[in-house]
């Protein structure tokens, strides 16, 4: 609620709880008239004071501003009762994004903005939800970026990083490297970061592929068996979050494996449990057009949401998982038909499978207080849109819900926030013609939604009001 009408109710709650003791206290059968009278009046002055500061405050309140909310919300469409801010715009190359407590923005951005830095930072210093003050720091691109024990933590394409938070919007002291020689890599080069708040930190580290074949994306080319690139790649490392300078092969634990590339990867504290969204393979129909056509290349294989387990194996390269089927299917590189599991039966499930090629980059689980309750608890998912749907039209490009309940999807995704595309329904033929793409999900200390998208670095701020 807004901050106006909370001071309302706090000044409503202390009236009333002045006059139940006031009622009270007259009322002890030992006191005698005379000291009724005085308890009565020393109340009664003691109330005047109360009443008269919660007024003062009730009017301060009232000169906050109001959120800035946008008549269009930024372009996107939302559910009944929510609206968005436009915080920012502009910023660069957007991936991930981090709230402080303060309410301080921190984003990653792909590249360095030329003369700039690597990470946005953004302060709102007068309440209105947009940003009035946005610096620039750093000299390294990248995705990963999270606030862990007032540390930001950030991550390059082949290390993680973090600096102490000092109370000013762009942190002073010199960046510690905590991980450092992660494999740097042409395709699926992103390292998310995730802290499950005993100590440790999670990598993803995709694995440079599409299928491990020998000539990547090439059509005839054999696949690779044992896949090398299951030893460092494809999998989620787990690291000390405080330790300097780890790497792989010493300090790190391969926590799962089997992984394509997860750049959407959260701990999940109310499960006690980490989860992740993998990007699917591609080019079914470039690499088997006898097996494969267009419409089924666009809807195969599927993105696939994981709950993953400590020493967890999901598949990748051997399998795909299909959702129409419901079930793992061996790969056609390793002599799968779209039907035969072989291999592929005993390997880690997804807890849920999205359609082809949307591409999901970021992963939250709800834990505020301003959403309905039903999100209480739920996960967002922000997808991308990616280019693998050709001829066909595009898909994608919007965030989704998915409600929990003990650890598990217990309800069908759904459509939460769209049209970060373009105009509604219109046909999309290529990402390059997305006005934006979704990347980047974080939550406020108020329960408002932050979204970042990759190609402007425009930054929503997601509310919610109750219907009249």
């Amino acid at each position: 609620m807004p901050l106006s009408n909370r001071s309302q109710v706090n000044f409503n709650i202390t009236s009333q709880k002045l006059v139940n003791f006031m009622a009270s206290a007259i009322q002890v059968p030992e006191l005698t008239d005379m000291q009724k009278r005085l308890t009565f009046l020393l109340i009664t002055f003691i109330a005047v004071l109360v009443i008269t500061y919660s007024c003062s405050q009730l009017r301060e309140s009232s000169k906050q501003p109001a959120l800035a909310i946008a008549p269009d919300n930024g372009s996107i469409s939302l559910p009944d009762g929510f609206s968005a801010v436009v915080v920012a715009d502009s910023l660069g190359r957007g991936r991930h994004i981090a709230v402080n407590g303060n309410g301080d923005i921190y984003i990653k951005l792909r590249g360095v903005e030329e003369g700039k830095g690597g990470i946005a930072a953004l302060r709102d210093n007068n309440g209105d939800g947009q940003a009035d003050q946005i610096d620039y720091f750093d000299d390294l691109g990248g995705t990963g970026i999270a606030i862990q024990n007032d540390f930001l933590y950030y991550a390059s394409d082949s290390a993680v990083f973090r600096k102490p938070l000092d109370g000013n919007l762009v942190p002073q002291a010199p960046r510690d490297t905590i991980v450092i020689g992660l494999p740097s890599q042409r395709n699926h080069a992103a390292k998310p970061i995730t802290f499950d708040g005993a100590g440790n930190l999670y990598v993803n580290v995709g694995a440079p592929s599409n299928a491990c074949q020998e000539e990547d994306r090439q059509l005839g080319s054999p696949a690779m068996d044992p896949c090398p690139y299951l030893e460092l790649q494809g999998s989620v490392w787990r690291f000390s979050d405080s330790k300097f300078n780890q790497t792989q092969q010493v300090e790190g634990y391969k926590y799962s494996t089997g992984i394509r590339n997860m750049v959407a990867l959260e701990w999940n504290a109310g499960a006690g449990a980490l989860y992740g969204v993998q990007h699917g393979r591609d080019m079914l129909n470039t690499l088997y057009p006898n097996q494969y056509d267009n419409e089924g290349n666009a809807e195969l294989p599927s993105e696939e949401f994981y709950r993953f387990e400590d020493g967890g194996d999901y598949g990748w390269p051997f399998c795909y998982y299909d959702h129409i089927k419901g079930k793992k299917v061996l790969a056609p590189e390793y002599g799968g038909d779209g039907e035969v599991q072989d291999r592929c039966a005993d390997v880690g499930q997804p807890i849920m499978g999205f359609p082809a090629h949307i591409a999901p980059n970021d992963l939250l689980f709800y834990s505020g207080n301003l959403f309905p309750e039903r999100y209480k608890g739920g996960a967002f998912i922000a997808f991308h849109g990616s280019w693998n749907r050709a001829p066909l039209p595009q898909k994608g490009y919007f965030v989704v819900f998915v409600p929990f309940e003990n650890g598990m999807p217990s309800g069908d995704w759904e459509i939460f926030a769209d049209n970060f595309a373009g105009e509604p329904g219109a046909e999309l033929r290529s990402p390059r013609a997305a006005e934006f793409r979704p990347t980047g999900l974080a939550e406020g200390p108020d329960g408002s939604l932050y979204v970042v998208d990759s190609n402007r670095g425009r930054v929503w701020r997601i509310v919610y009001s109750p219907p009249a």
